[in-house]
């Protein structure tokens, strides 16, 4: 919703991964599985995720002891790890 609000022009119509998105004008298509089934929702996904491993990377200059250069957030050993003794 924030992205959608941040984009300098409406898109047309939305095609989303799974969900959809209520209380929204613009009409859209939820598809299940959406990531292999669309090329452009395939699209939107890489650059999410390259978008967000690095701001994890940046977070991790900030808080080293967490390891988040290594993991990116993600729920491996090393992250729980550090959450049950940093957190």
């Amino acid at each position: 919703r924030r992205a959608l609000e941040a984009l300098p022009v409406q898109p047309d119509f939305l095609l989303l991964d799974a969900v959809t998105l209520s209380g929204l004008s613009i009409p859209q298509r939820a598809i299940i599985k959406g990531d292999g089934l669309s090329c452009s929702i395939a699209a939107a996904s890489i650059v999410a995720k390259v978008t967000r491993d690095r701001l994890m990377v940046r977070c991790a200059a900030d808080y080293p002891e967490w390891g988040f250069a290594e993991h990116v957030g993600y729920s491996t050993p090393a992250h729980r790890a550090a959450i049950a003794a940093l957190a």
